[in-house]
């Protein structure tokens, strides 16, 4: 049994970077989602006697999404993508931090506020093979939000719901008495996005929707998204460790790394001048046919651990820019490096040339 005094605090997401990250959202709209010093911490027990450690899979991560926008969620495998994803609709909780749903607390709700809000806030996962139950019908898997939320007053009217949200994603009605193992690997994907959509959301966390996925196929679902987010005026959290994928969807660029959001800012801020020596590491590593010159900047090592992570910066232990003394003791705060543009770097000595 654990007690909150055995959490330790968030490292990140300090009072003054959550206040930073509400001014710049109050410069427009109010965003529709607001996560600040979000924290998810999974205790693991070494012996019966002993105080447990924690996997910090998310450590003190503040964020926004707007209407209709697409935030891109980029790192490397173990970064705490995932994790960050759902935690942030509550489909795991929280160990510290407030998550804000069209300007109301998500973290304090329960009960029926909770499960209405819920129909707003949908997630696609990341293995369409292993998301749908193979012992239901597609009728059944993209009805059953129907069913849960009380959306249709009559068996017909549920039939006509599903058969439009099969349409919308490019599938045929009559398939709906059909199983999953009957569809290729991108049909499986539509059904699971259909299945999403059918209540009718505002927000999709979609959790590498197109990974396991051919490059045919992947670029399908990624067009159909995007048709379907001008449709429906969805809002997009896109989890992926494929920069090309994220670049090409996002309005907003995340990146990620042991927990903590190293670089935020516009799409095409971020891919071109990836101040963060991790963000400029990543980019330096896609393959490229012509390089134009430029010297490839490989990373030595890898991530730390959740469970231990380094002191100070995150990323110091794998930086050819740490300084010792300051970077491996300090925690670098996100801030913007030109005030107003919405581009925040955690790093003591960023990447400007």
């Amino acid at each position: 049994m654990t007690r909150d005094s055995d959490f330790p605090l968030p490292s990140q997401g300090d009072a003054a970077g959550a206040a930073a990250a509400r001014a710049e959202s109050a410069r427009g709209a109010r965003p529709l989602l607001q996560v600040e010093r979000l924290s998810k911490l999974y205790p693991v027990q070494r012996g019966p006697f002993a105080r447990p450690s924690f996997v910090q899979a998310v450590d003190g991560v503040t964020f926004h999404v707007h209407r209709g926008e697409t935030l891109g969620l980029v790192g490397e495998s173990g970064s705490g993508k995932s994790t960050l994803g759902r935690t942030a609709i509550r489909l795991v909780e929280p160990t510290l931090g407030r998550i804000f749903f069209d300007g109301e607390d998500l973290t304090a709700m329960s009960g029926r506020a909770l499960r209405a809000t819920r129909r707003r806030m949908q997630i696609v996962f990341q293995d369409p093979y292993g998301s749908l139950n193979p012992r239901m019908t597609v009728r059944e898997i993209v009805g059953e939000g129907i069913v849960i939320h009380r959306l249709a007053r009559s068996r017909d009217e549920a039939t006509t719901m599903v058969e439009g949200a099969l349409q919308k994603v490019g599938l045929r009605p009559d398939m709906m008495e059909r199983f999953p193992h009957e569809f290729s690997g991108g049909q499986r994907q539509r059904i699971a996005i259909a299945r999403a959509l059918v209540v009718r959301p505002h927000f999709v966390v979609c959790d590498e929707p197109v990974s396991a996925l051919d490059l045919s196929v992947q670029a399908q679902i990624i067009n159909l998204l995007e048709e379907l987010q001008d449709e429906l005026s969805l809002s997009l959290l896109f989890i992926s460790h494929d920069l090309r994928v994220i670049e090409h969807v996002s309005h907003r660029i995340a990146v990620m790394y042991l927990g903590r959001i190293v670089e935020i800012g516009p799409a095409k801020d971020v891919a071109e001048r990836r101040h963060h020596p991790y963000t400029r590491a990543l980019f330096d590593a896609m393959p490229s046919l012509d390089r134009g010159g430029k010297a490839r900047r490989l990373l030595p090592g890898a991530p730390g651990s959740a469970i231990n992570p380094p002191e100070g910066c995150v990323f110091h232990p794998r930086c050819r820019k740490a300084e010792e003394g300051k970077c491996d003791v300090e925690i670098p705060p996100l801030e913007e490096l030109a005030a107003g543009s919405g581009h925040r770097v955690a790093c003591w000595h960023p990447e400007v040339e």
